[in-house]
């Protein structure tokens, strides 16, 4: 697995690097198809001394991405609570690739009808798009109150989805064809 540890606004020792690199290598004992794992770690001056470190995993296993970010007090808590999020995640994934490809085995299945409610589509909205600028985009969904707005780029004439993210800022998801 190639690893690639990147920092903001923190400096990392060697220490920490090691840790970051052990933990998350035993990742691929549960997952083996994993060849990268891109590990971010920043520092934000925020009130909360629990948020005050952040750290990203991104994990690709033959093109499918598993992410995850966890917030703590120090950097070494954060690590451990994302390789946490991240064992959880990688077996939730091996076991809906277990459950399409061989069928459900009888305590898997048991386990299942206990705990989980199969997620369906509740609600279907029809919406005609109209072309706007982000700006008018960002207006339309603050207005609307919703995390999430998708719309016609009045520049590009491409389907776009502007996005609240978790800091409060933006994000933007550009279509096009290449």
């Amino acid at each position: 697995m190639k690893l690639q540890i990147i920092t903001k606004n923190v400096e990392v020792s060697e220490a920490i690097q090691e840790q970051a690199k052990v933990k998350i290598g035993k990742l691929s004992r549960y997952l083996p198809t994993i060849s990268k794992a891109t590990v971010e770690i920043s520092k934000e001056n925020t009130k909360l001394p629990q948020q005050r470190f952040t750290v990203q995993v991104t994990l690709d296993s033959r093109g499918i991405l598993i992410r995850t970010q966890e917030k703590a007090e120090g950097i070494r808590t954060a690590i451990d609570k994302v390789v946490e999020t991240l064992t959880n995640r990688i077996e939730r994934h091996k076991g809906k690739l277990y459950d399409k490809g061989r069928g459900i085995s009888l305590a898997r299945q048991e386990a299942t009808e206990q705990t989980e409610i199969p997620k369906k589509v509740v609600k279907c909205k029809h919406f005609l798009l109209k072309p706007m600028l982000q700006d008018e985009a960002m207006n339309q969904m603050e207005l609307l109150g919703h995390d999430f707005f998708l719309f016609i780029s009045a520049e590009t004439d491409n389907i776009n989805l502007l996005y609240r993210r978790k800091d409060g800022n933006y994000g933007l998801i550009e279509t096009g064809t290449g």
